[in-house]
This record gives structure tokens, sequence and C-alpha cells, in this order.
């Protein structure tokens, strides 16, 4: 197995390609007809199916938004924005292409629907005492059946990006449903409507490397997303965040990058979202 603190190139390369998707022309993605395929009931906020001109998206109207007590209502879409701006700045792919635009239940979040690998699991429970080998062990609990079982997730290139990606942008909320295992080992996250607070509100499933030092290719990356934060990536998040926010991301990127290592779970709050699945 490939040491940890040094992806592989092969994996590095991987993790950075995003599946062709045949695309309509940008106009047609902001103001085709946005016509509605179905609903997943699942979700917290409205969350829907849909298709542009044959392409399938999923649509979070911002009038769905549940009220959150730590979040200023109707701004969750535009996190979800800023995060794939984050993604973009990093050149890492980690979040599908998410724009906003009006649709049949006004203005919301759109973001390209990814066909998933059904055989692949990035991060899973197990029994405790079957983790699997070169796997990164999170944290042991016990089923509805009170059998010991572990959190665990797979040790690749595109994870731990993601991992960082979360870092940066105050991810609330990286549960294992919200990592999409696709064909050939990218992995995209998706559901960023948690992030980027002024406090610190980091819950994620993936600590797995914990204390362990960032890569020469993860370093450069955050160079290159601290260096946008003042330029054009700065000019557009404030357009969609609150200049205190955009400020204390770049803070957060200074931080992880002086540190120059994957940080501990601090503060009184869960490390770990809930449900984690």
């Amino acid at each position: 197995m490939t040491d940890a603190s040094e992806p592989s190139a092969e994996h590095e390369q991987q993790s950075a390609e995003q599946p062709a998707i045949e695309l309509p022309a940008d106009s047609e993605l902001q103001s085709g007809e946005l016509e509605l395929t179905g609903r997943i009931t699942v979700a917290s906020n409205a969350t829907f199916l849909g298709s542009i001109g044959g392409t399938s998206v999923v649509y979070k109207p911002v009038a769905g938004e549940k009220p959150l007590w730590d979040f200023p209502d109707g701004q969750l879409a535009g996190r979800e924005v800023s995060a794939y701006l984050a993604s973009e700045a990093l050149g890492w792919n980690v979040v599908p292409r998410t724009w906003l635009r009006e649709g049949p239940l006004g203005i919301g979040m759109v973001q390209l629907w990814q066909d998933i690998d059904p055989e692949q699991d990035a991060v899973d429970l197990v029994p405790a005492d079957a983790v699997p080998e070169g796997w990164r062990h999170v944290l042991d609990g016990s089923d509805a059946e009170d059998r010991d079982i572990s959190l665990v997730h797979e040790d690749s290139a595109a994870l731990r990006r993601m991992a960082v990606f979360d870092v940066v942008v105050n991810n609330a909320d990286r549960k294992g449903g919200h990592v999409l295992e696709m064909p050939g080992g990218h992995r995209y996250g998706v559901d960023h409507g948690l992030t980027f607070h002024v406090e610190h509100k980091l819950r994620t499933v993936l600590w797995g490397w914990v204390g362990e030092p960032l890569t020469g290719d993860e370093l450069a990356a955050l160079q290159r997303l601290r260096s946008a934060i003042d330029g054009p990536l700065g000019a557009a998040l404030s357009e969609l965040l609150l200049d205190e926010e955009i400020a204390t991301f770049a803070k957060r990127c200074d931080r992880l990058r002086s540190s120059g290592r994957f940080p501990a779970p601090r503060g009184s709050m869960p490390a770990v979202p809930w449900p984690l699945f």
C-alpha cells in the first residue's frame, strides 16, 4: 500500500479527473427549462431531481430550506455554490459543477447529477474486529444489536483531498453518504450547505489522517486557494458570503498551511455528524 503521506502519482491524477459528461452550452444550463423529474424525500431540505436539455441535475430551491439555529436563513444554496468555487480553486474537482439559477420553485442551487458505482464504499461501518487492511480507523461504537463496530474509510488521495477541503471550508456535515464513489476511483463530495461558518464547526467522518503531514501537492493546492481568495475567488464569494466569512476562510487556509498537518478534533462540539450516514 502507498504511504498515506505520499499518494502515488497515478492516484493523484485519477482523483483529480472528472468523468466525461457531455454538457449543453452554459447558457442553456443557466436559462434553459429546468424540468422536475422526481424528489429525494430523505433529504433534510427540499431536494428535487431535474433535467436541463437532457442533462440530469439536482435542484434545491431556497424556498425549501429549513431554518437552522446557527446558519442564516435562505443561504444554504449560496454556500453550496461557494463550496464548488473553492473546489475549483483548489483544482481537485471535489464538488460537482454547481450554480445558482431560477427554477420551478424559485431561485436555488443546481448541481450536476452523478451516477455512482454502487459496488464501491469509501466510508463504511464494519465489525470492530474486521477493519479492512489499509483502511483508516475513525471511531468505535455499537450497533442496534449492541455489537461492536468501527467507522472506517479508505486511504486514497481523493478522500485525503476531500478531508483537506472540508477543513478549509469548515464543513459541518460530511456524512458518509455525502461521499460519492465514482467509477475509476474519483470521489465527489456533495451537500455543502453547512459550510463557511465563522465559528469552528468541522464535523466529518474523515478523521483517519489526524496529525499526519500534508503532501507537497496538498500544500501547493492550499497556496493556490489562498491566492485565489485574494483575487477572483474572493470577488465571486463576496456575492454569496459575508466579508467576515471570507476572511475567516482565508485564516483557515493560512492555519492549515502553517501547521502542515491534518488537524485533530477540538472544542466541545461533536467531531462527527449525526447520523453518520
